[in-house]
């Protein structure tokens, strides 16, 4: 792909002055059509060691409000960074609707150097990329316009560059080994670059390369395609997109109907089972942190079905130091400006360390679908989307545990009205909880449709049976050990 590039023309002086002027201008003016229409803009300026990228930037953004912009530079990755997800920081820096993220480096820069490097095997690399376009086509697909800039310049020009660099005090601390190293095997990096950029080229997200040897004919390139993505993201953003098929290997689940929920458990035999299981949890803990192997686990269910009494005895096997609970309710509005699985993965845990949601992503198939909090598009979509996530999370090494908390409704109603009637219960009740139960019938058939559609062969759902919550609390403890167990 860069290879095959075809340099533009540099245009003469007085012509590049005048279109400069003409798209400086017009990007000035489409950042209020931006916040118009929540038109949240990702670009990612990726190329070689010294070909601009910085400078560009600061010439960009020079036409936009400074409230509706922030630019991120991607150096090496923080000690905390390197203890989560790939994509991880990444996906915390897109933009909220209606504003610009632009990024000084980025995925194909971590990607490209670390198989250039030996970092990264044949099979790590292709998992990468295969994340990478599922990233950037979640983020299209969700509303988002992601432009991508390659900055290229010739070996020639770029060692010119770094020996100027190097030539003067001051700017001698800009030119890094990796600069360095990558003159040096010009060729072994054009191939890596090519080779990322060719895979990575897709319709929605397409790589614009920048010959970079003019500064401001560099500059030019890049704003006049940014004045130009923006202009047609904002004329589709009324298209569907399309659903995509699942591609991953589901499990066979039961309709909730079909759950027998008679199961019981003695109150001496809870007593054991419980101190039993909350001891070997505990064991399997420290050996999760020393192998630094992080646990997500997802809890879904019934109101008043028991997930808190049952998030409760599986946090009172764990050191405090190497769990966190998430509550979630409804997205604060920094939060419903993004894309819908941001504030989950801003809640990823640390490699070694356990994070247990109390509600989760599942909300967008549930309660958003149900309620018109979003498109039908958008909760057909969601499918795929937390299949993808939850793949992104297994193959980081995650162990993902889904419950699904069941109940019927004849115990539903007993335990709100015992909520009502009990002055220190209340709180555990709202009118929503009532209305709620009004749409069972409705609800019940939005689940089971995110069961069938999301119990995926490496992060299935477990029903647990709560009738009785002791019987379920005892099950999730067995089903997060063997889990546990299993991956150990």
């Amino acid at each position: 792909m860069i290879r095959d590039f075809v340099k533009t023309e540099c245009p003469e002086d007085d012509v590049l002055k005048e279109r400069l002027e003409t798209a400086r201008a017009k990007l000035f003016a489409l950042q209020m059509e931006i916040k118009e229409h929540r038109l949240p803009v990702l670009v990612l300026m990726e190329g070689y060691g010294s070909a601009g990228k910085g400078s560009v930037i600061g010439k960009v953004i020079k036409n936009i409000d400074p409230r509706f912009f922030k630019v991120f530079t991607m150096d090496k990755k923080t000690e905390e960074e390197k203890r989560k997800p790939f994509l991880y920081r990444y996906f915390v820096k897109i933009p909220e609707a209606g504003k610009f993220v632009l990024l000084d480096g980025g995925w194909m820069g971590e990607v490209t150097k670390d198989k250039l490097h030996g970092k990264t095997d044949e099979e790590e690399y292709n998992k990468r990329i295969h994340s990478v376009k599922r990233f950037e086509r979640q983020l299209t697909d969700n509303g988002y316009l992601v432009m991508k800039f390659f900055f290229r310049i010739s070996e020639k020009e770029q060692k010119k560059r770094l020996n100027h660099l190097l030539e003067d005090k001051n700017t001698k601390w800009r030119v890094s080994d990796a600069d360095l190293w990558e003159n040096k095997h010009y060729d072994k990096c054009e191939e890596a670059f090519d080779h990322y950029l060719e895979e990575t080229n897709t319709s929605t997200a397409p790589w614009y390369i920048v010959d970079s040897k003019n500064k401001k004919w560099a500059e030019l390139q890049v704003l006049e395609r940014m004045v130009e993505g923006i202009e047609t993201a904002i004329q589709n953003s009324s298209i569907a997109v399309p659903i995509l098929q699942n591609v991953f290997p589901l499990k066979k689940m039961p309709k909730l109907s079909e759950v027998k929920l008679d199961k019981q458990i003695e109150e001496d035999t809870y007593h054991t089972e419980l101190d039993k299981l909350q001891k070997r949890l505990g064991e399997l803990h420290n050996e999760l942190y020393r192998k630094k192997i992080p646990v997500i686990i997802a809890y879904e269910g019934w109101d008043a079905a028991g997930k808190g009494g049952n998030i409760k005895r599986i946090t009172g096997a764990l050191d405090p130091r190497g769990f966190e609970v998430h509550p979630i309710a409804s997205p604060e509005p920094h939060e419903k400006a993004r894309h819908y699985l941001w504030r989950f993965w801003n809640r990823l845990p640390k490699t070694g360390h356990i994070a247990i949601f109390d509600r989760t992503w599942y909300g967008r198939v549930m309660v958003e679908r149900l309620e018109g909090f979003c498109s039908e598009n958008d909760w057909k979509r969601a499918y795929n989307e937390m299949n993808e996530f939850e793949r992104e999370l297994t193959d980081w090494g995650a162990i993902v545990v889904k419950f699904w908390v069941q109940i019927d409704k004849d115990v539903q109603l007993q335990r709100f009205t015992d909520r009502q009637n009990t002055p220190e219960k209340q709180w555990k009740i709202t009118d929503e909880d009532w209305r709620n139960r009004e749409k069972w019938d409705l609800y019940e058939e939005a689940i089971n449709e995110m069961i069938e559609k999301t119990s995926t062969e490496y992060a299935p759902w477990h029903i647990l049976e709560s009738n009785d919550k002791k019987y379920a609390r005892i099950q999730a403890l067995k089903i997060l050990i063997e889990e546990i167990e299993k991956k150990l």
